[in-house]
């Protein structure tokens, strides 16, 4: 390819939106364009590393068994409605209607299309497993697509699902699908870690995240020091209770703390560590009969709502309560409420269960309780793991302490198990003559992301440093003066044809541009290797011995 003829609009600066390097960098290369937001245009260059990516994934699930099909985009509401995700998925989904007012969506998943598509044609065990993929654009409304490419509302993405006569068959091809993806990031040259994840909206029983490891990442992981262990933070457990404190228990205290009513404020104001403080958070019940429940934390932790959701007697999804049922049921506004005396159910995080002396509020007003102590002066309540962790915990599997990152998201594997096939009633007959609801998985890699994510990880001060396996050409011919003299345009030529017939993908920049200009451009879109000199006629009596993978001049 020569660069007169290649369409690269390049820029100087990126524009202002751009708030990540990769975002910044594809809009600087000329890769893409934006059309609205969260929707892009992508450019000869971007287009080719997109595709280089796509191969790689084609590739290893070809490799695997996988087969490819390819699904509609456009997918009827009754499906949804028959799985019961259209009201669940949220307003992410794009809901539509055609001109005879039938409702739709355009997929951000498609679980529902291809379970349809199974219970058509697979009715016994003997045409089981089967392990089919696709490469195609989903849509997702986005509330606030940001970072490019990475969080876009439109992207090119790897689906594959899978279906098995029993639970064991799954599980073998789930850790099947699992080398696959270590063997497809491992080929794109990225820096990744899989991690146990939680199964969101898509559901199952289990799940694990492949990460690109960088700190624009909107994911936070934990992993062990001394394992392998590695969670995303939605999930990383804390699982063994800290030791309860020797600290000699002082008398309970009433304190007024006139228009304290954050952790911070109160434990300024009362001149305690926010660890000596607990915080009760309340939210809506599943049980009508118990409209609120009132989860303990210790004053420096977060809570981690995913883990909460999961708790028996918590709705699902979680709800904090409105200050006006709280004000109305219990008394008291958020701010000053505490365990002491209260009317619902409790739930306390294991570090909360273990402070003594500690600070809470009084369920009054302008007031707080010191040196509270649980058994003496309130019953334990029940307890559980309600926090995010934190760097230091013990690893959930004993061995070592957590340590934390930052990641991209760039695949997902999921073992669903019945969810789909139970809701949409696909079943097989088994060797007994009985019928049974297909064991099901489910498998994604955001092919438009792993662009953004390489990016991230593959940078210098001066552009885009691709891999090798995706980087739109392996080598770019840099000629000086090849306007100027016809004996270097000459040697430039006959180099660039010898390259490409040896298999290379070359770019020959024989635009008329400063040499300064030439060099920029190609430090930005990011060529592996790059041949340059003042005077090259010498090449032309060079014997040149090149294959794809070596070259020696």
């Amino acid at each position: 390819m020569r660069c007169s003829q290649l369409y690269f609009p390049t820029l100087k600066q990126p524009p202002s939106e751009a708030k990540v390097i990769s975002h910044q960098l594809m809009l600087r290369a000329g890769m893409i364009r934006a059309l609205a937001s969260g929707i892009y245009t992508w450019l000869p260059l971007g287009l080719r590393v997109l595709r280089k990516t796509e191969a790689i994934v084609r590739e290893e699930m070809n490799r695997m068994g996988a087969q490819e099909i390819l699904m509609p985009n456009l997918q009827p509401a009754e499906l949804w409605q028959e799985s019961q995700r259209w009201a669940a998925y949220g307003p992410e989904l794009l809901r539509l209607e055609d001109r005879h007012h039938r409702p739709f969506c355009l997929g951000p998943t498609h679980e529902e299309i291809v379970t349809q598509l199974l219970r058509q044609d697979v009715q016994s065990y003997k045409q089981l497993p089967i392990v089919l993929y696709q490469i195609q654009t989903k849509f997702r409304d986005e509330i606030r697509p940001r970072f490019g490419v990475m969080r876009a509302r439109e992207f090119l993405m790897k689906d594959a699902y899978s279906f098995h006569r029993d639970k064991a068959s799954l599980v073998e091809t789930y850790h099947h699908m699992h080398a696959t993806y270590q063997r497809i990031f491992t080929r794109l040259g990225l820096n990744f870690r899989a991690v146990l994840a939680d199964t969101g909206n898509i559901g199952g029983s289990a799940s694990q995240e492949f990460q690109v490891l960088a700190q624009v990442g909107e994911d936070t992981i934990f992993y062990s020091d001394k394992s392998d262990y590695a969670a995303n933070a939605e999930l990383a457990e804390y699982l063994s209770a800290p030791p309860a404190s020797s600290e000699a228990q002082h008398s309970l205290e009433k304190c007024a703390t006139p228009g304290q009513k954050t952790i911070e404020a109160v434990s300024t104001y009362l001149a305690v560590s926010p660890m000596q403080c607990l915080k009760l958070l309340v939210v809506v019940g599943s049980d009508p009969k118990k409209p609120l429940v009132g989860l303990i934390l210790r004053g420096d932790h977060t809570l981690n709502p995913i883990k909460a959701e999961k708790i028996a007697g918590i709705a699902h999804p979680l709800r904090l309560a409105e200050e006006s049922e709280v004000v109305q049921q219990l008394g008291a506004p958020i701010g000053y409420l505490g365990p002491l005396g209260l009317s619902i159910p409790l739930i306390v995080d294991r570090d909360a269960a273990v402070v003594t002396n500690f600070v809470c509020g009084a369920n009054e007003v302008d007031q707080h309780f010191k040196n509270v102590n649980w058994q003496r002066d309130l019953p334990l309540p029940e307890q559980a793991d309600l926090r995010y962790a934190v760097v230091g915990d013990p690893s959930p599997d004993g061995q070592g302490h957590l340590h934390m990152e930052r990641g991209i998201e760039v695949g997902h594997i999921f073992q669903l198990g019945t969810k789909y096939s139970v809701a949409m009633n696909t079943l097989i007959r088994l060797e007994n003559g009985r019928s049974a609801p297909l064991e099901m998985g489910c498998y994604g890699i955001g092919i438009s992301r792993i662009v953004a994510a390489a990016i991230e990880q593959h940078h210098d001060e001066r552009g885009i440093v691709w891999p090798e396996t995706l980087a739109p050409f392996q080598l770019a011919l840099v000629p000086i003066g090849y306007h100027r003299s016809t004996l270097v345009q000459q040697a430039a030529e006959a180099l660039y044809q010898q390259l490409t017939e040896a298999g290379f993908e070359v770019l020959l920049d024989d635009r008329k541009e400063s040499p300064g200009c030439l060099f920029a451009d190609m430090d930005l879109i990011g060529i592996p290797h790059r041949l340059q000199a003042e005077l090259i006629p010498f090449l032309k009596q060079q014997r040149i011995q090149a294959s794809p993978a070596h070259l020696t001049l």
